[in-house]
């Protein structure tokens, strides 16, 4: 009898030691964000398969781009498949659609999309949600710090009609009056418009010495091909939405001499000795290019490096509270993630905190130009 309880315990004691941690993942791999999707897509195939000695599920489900998918896919992955941690979506309006999913499941979040309002301010839904990429407010003042440096005076905005475009509409509008630039025109687009010709004539018509698009990806391209076909000849600047090698193809000759913020993973191999983020960044750039080729690698790929460096880090500590699977391993990851201090990753150094889910500083940011078809780290 002694023995058949012995047993029985032994063995629950190892069905609970051998518990997985289940990882659920909303992407859009297909649709307008495509070209942002699929590098995150490929790297999580090259995230750990076991972390603190416990074995990593990923399951990834595609949004195709679309908010009613990736709201379905969060439910899906919370109550069906039980994960532990949400990741995703690419872009801002699916992830801001996400945020009370992830806050009524009590389950930790961390979004692979730009704008500040996913993680801004932290009350008791957005204490579930942390975010990898930098915000659209310290991208812009990268932004607005080059455009004084190039005595610019007037600008002119054009951005996607949604969540991203109208993030950066806000950010850039407040940090451009403070640095005493005149805002001269806003326009907006959709992200599935084949033209704006419309737009950008009235854009011209208001003279900008500067115009800022505010879009991501492939279609961010379309503007700024309309500006040169009508012969814009002042400065044009991208959001670090644009940073990957199938926004250069599309976009072409017509993206010579253009300037963003990015990441340092970007230009990884362009950054001092002793910058902070250089060897983090060139260790995600090495092993995502074993994989995909040389030149493939891009910021959205290692936005979703990020997220999985950040899961890394604070399952464990996770891990000494309760098992995966449950309520507590939950909370448990969730404060964890908030406590994780001086972590370098691809994008920056984390250090994340009760107020700020993101954790980045300046050292997150550089700005780059586009020159000869490739990036340029600008001195």
């Amino acid at each position: 009898m002694k023995k058949t309880l012995l047993a029985a315990l032994l063995s629950g004691l190892a069905t609970a030691a051998l518990a997985d941690i289940n990882i659920g993942v909303t992407l859009s791999a297909t649709g307008p964000a495509a070209s942002l999707g699929i590098p995150e897509k490929n790297t999580i195939d090259l995230m750990p398969k076991t972390i603190a000695g416990q074995k990593v599920n990923y399951i990834v489900l595609d949004d195709a781009s679309d908010t009613t998918s990736a709201v379905k896919n969060a439910r899906k992955l919370i109550s069906e498949h039980k994960v532990d941690i949400l990741l995703g979506s690419t872009t801002s309006p699916n992830s801001l659609a996400m945020i009370d999913v992830a806050a009524e499941g009590e389950t930790p979040m961390i979004s692979m999309a730009a704008a500040a309002r996913i993680v801004e301010p932290v009350d008791a839904k957005k204490s579930w949600v942390f975010k990898t990429p930098q915000n659209d407010a310290q991208m812009s003042t990268a932004i607005v710090e080059h455009m004084t440096n190039s005595n610019v005076k007037t600008v002119a905005y054009i951005g996607f009609s949604d969540a991203y475009g109208e993030g950066w509409s806000n950010e850039f509008s407040k940090i451009a009056e403070a640095r005493k630039l005149k805002l001269v025109a806003n326009e907006r687009f959709n992200r599935t418009d084949t033209s704006v010709t419309g737009q950008i004539l009235k854009i011209l018509a208001a003279k900008p010495d500067a115009i800022l698009i505010g879009g991501s990806g492939t279609p961010a391209a379309l503007p700024e091909k309309a500006l040169k076909e009508k012969g814009f000849k002042g400065l044009i600047y991208q959001t670090h939405g644009v940073a990957n090698a199938d926004f250069l193809r599309v976009c072409g000759k017509d993206c010579e001499g253009t300037f963003l913020p990015a990441g340092p993973v970007l230009v990884a191999n362009q950054l001092p000795a002793d910058h902070p983020v250089r060897k983090s960044a060139l260790e995600y750039v090495t092993k995502y290019e074993a994989a995909h080729g040389k030149g493939s690698v891009s910021t959205f790929g290692a936005h979703a490096w990020d997220a999985g460096l950040l899961v890394a880090a604070a399952a464990p500590v996770a891990l000494k509270k309760a098992q995966p699977g449950t309520k507590e391993f939950r909370k448990a990851l969730r404060d964890a993630l908030e406590n994780i201090k001086n972590l370098p990753a691809a994008h920056g150094v984390f250090n994340m905190s009760a107020g700020d889910h993101l954790g980045f500083d300046q050292r997150a940011r550089g700005m780059v130009k586009i020159e000869g078809g490739a990036w340029k780290l600008v001195k």
